[in-house]
């Protein structure tokens, strides 16, 4: 998917905490979900029936084979276990954060200058990547939603290099209760990532637009 169509089935890749919050939320918004773990789709079918009511189950292959959209929520240390070519041709959303405590020390995300979203793009090289759902905790992703024109309406930032990409995703993040604020590159992703400056906030739309021109304008400086 190019990221210029409609986005309507939506495999999960990464079955933990921030998966099935995500599978979740997206459900719940209409969607069709298939959730995948890294191993038989059977062990993970009552967990799913639990935490993520609705969300179908499968081998990652299956889930990825047949969805409009991947969000790839798994340890970024496990990364190199999934196959790359699997995504090849698809728009595939970067929900993961690199913890070193979790992931050990990564070389390549140590000195990602450009951000850890630019990494996982090199590594998923056939794929066009767009970075959300990082800087939110998945336990405020369900309870912060809100409709359209909500006063209390919060946003969340949709950065990468596609514009027909970002602006797929967008509509998605905008569908599943929250103002979209689009990010013109994946690097401009830093400011979501631990240590950036909107990461653990819950901001408005325009606070987080105020944050991440504050913050290129200060590393311009």
């Amino acid at each position: 998917m190019s990221g210029d169509a409609r986005i309507s089935r939506v495999a999960v890749v990464g079955a933990g905490r921030v998966g099935t919050a995500v599978a979740r939320t997206l459900v719940d918004a209409g969607y069709c979900v298939t959730l995948s773990g890294s191993g038989d789709p059977a062990d993970l079918e009552l967990l799913a029936a639990v935490v993520a009511p609705g969300a179908h189950v499968a081998w990652t292959a299956d889930a990825v084979a047949s969805a409009d959209l991947v969000i790839v929520s798994i340890p970024l240390h496990r990364l190199p276990t999934l196959d790359p070519s699997l995504l090849h041709g698809k728009l595939v959303v970067d929900a993961m954060n690199y913890w070193p405590p979790v992931d050990g020390r990564l070389d390549e995300f140590e000195e990602a200058a450009g951000g850890s979203s630019v990494v996982v793009q090199r590594l998923l090289a056939g794929a066009t990547v767009v970075k959300t759902f990082n800087h939110v905790g998945y336990h405020d992703l369900e309870v912060d939603r809100r409709p359209a024109g909500h006063p209390q309406r919060l946003g969340l930032a949709v950065a990468g290099d596609s514009p027909a990409a970002v602006a797929s995703v967008a509509e998605l993040i905008d569908r599943i209760g929250y103002d979209p604020v689009t990010l013109p590159s994946l690097t401009d992703g830093r400011s979501l990532q631990p240590g950036g400056v909107v990461f653990g906030a819950r901001l408005t739309a325009a606070e987080i637009t105020l944050a991440v021109t504050r913050s290129a304008h200060d590393a311009a400086a």
